[in-house]
């Protein structure tokens, strides 16, 4: 019986026309600033970046820091990086760009 029911319904369907929107993302980067990805090291981030501005100390278990640039945030869980974040220029407020 179903056998029968499920290639109509798909015929029933494609004759109804499937449609889908399209979810327009904003471009959290547009300077196309470089930013660290997530795994480098403490070490590697400061090598291709320098030392940042700010270093906001662990917090929690697993230990998370934040290292604050001008233009950018990163977070570290213990000495990886897991999460980039840019500053917005005209608030300074964070914007996530994963």
């Amino acid at each position: 019986m179903i056998a029968r029911i499920l290639p109509g319904a798909f015929f029933v369907l494609a004759a109804l026309g499937v449609q889908a929107d399209t979810l327009g993302i904003p471009d959290n980067n547009p300077e196309g600033i470089e930013l660290p990805v997530r795994g480098l090291s403490m070490a590697t981030v400061e090598e291709r970046f320098g030392s940042p501005t700010r270093v906001i100390a662990p917090v929690g278990d697993p230990p998370i820091t934040r290292w604050v640039y001008p233009d950018f945030t990163v977070y570290f869980e213990d000495e990886y990086v897991i999460h980039p974040v840019m500053r917005t220029r005209h608030t300074g407020h964070s914007v996530s760009v994963n």
